[in-house]
């Protein structure tokens, strides 16, 4: 009597599957749906501005688009028109905040008992920012769009030098000097920073202290009196105490 043939186990099954030996025949496992985080409003246009601020810092205010923008944050395109009504109006606010930023950390510095103290106090400041905060100071030393003057590097700068303005004049006038000059002095000053910094933003030595001590000692003593070996004022003072 002949014997049914036995009837396959899962086991044998197993053995028999091409799968195992290749995984790319393998089935592919159930997708897990995870629930999709909501933003608040503010913390949607914070993430727009961070993703923004990104990709002006890489690529410039003209190769960006809001399409770029959107797929970026993972939002949709209409989401970016509300909240800033295009990628102008993104890149109005970022400047605006970079502006303020760099502005208030350079006024913040402005303080000490002697002038040469105060201009490497000031230099440190930008230096920091540029150290800090990389990608904003990257938008701002970019060109504007057009017609948006406001919150270019070049109104940013005339905005610090106005403020060094006021310190120098006193300064002159302490020392019997004109002060009619002292819109002049500040725009050389600022400018020489400015400059500073932007070469210094890609190269980043040597350290950003060592940097002012040897703008400070331009600055100060000029290129006929140049020190060999500047060191931060700072560092002579504490030394001597």
């Amino acid at each position: 009597m002949t014997e049914p043939d036995s009837i396959p186990t899962a086991d044998d099954q197993a053995e028999d599957d091409p799968a195992l030996d290749d995984p790319a025949l393998a089935p592919t496992p159930p997708t897990v749906t995870r629930p999709r985080v909501r933003m608040s409003g503010s913390e949607r246009r914070e993430q727009l501005v961070q993703v923004g601020r990104k990709l002006f810092a890489t690529k410039g205010f003209e190769a960006v688009s809001v399409e770029e923008i959107a797929s970026k944050a993972g939002v949709s395109k209409p989401v970016v028109y509300e909240h800033f009504g295009g990628k102008e109006g993104l890149y109005a606010v970022i400047v605006d905040r970079e502006v303020t930023g760099l502005i208030d950390i350079i006024t913040a510095s402005m303080h000490g008992d002697h002038p040469r103290i105060i201009l490497e106090n000031a230099t440190i400041a930008m230096l920091t920012y540029v150290e800090s905060s990389t990608d904003g100071f990257r938008i701002l030393v970019r060109d504007s769009p057009p017609g948006m003057a406001k919150g270019s590097f070049a109104s940013t700068i005339q905005d610090i030098a106005d403020k060094v303005e006021g310190l120098l004049a006193s300064q002159f006038n302490e020392r019997d000097y004109p002060k009619k000059w002292a819109p002049m002095y500040a725009q050389m000053l600022v400018g020489m920073v400015s400059l500073t910094g932007q070469w210094w933003v890609d190269v980043r030595k040597p350290r950003k202290e060592e940097v002012a001590a040897h703008l400070v000692n331009l600055a100060w003593n000029g290129l006929s009196d140049l020190e060999h070996k500047p060191e931060p004022v700072r560092r002579k003072v504490n030394d001597k105490k």
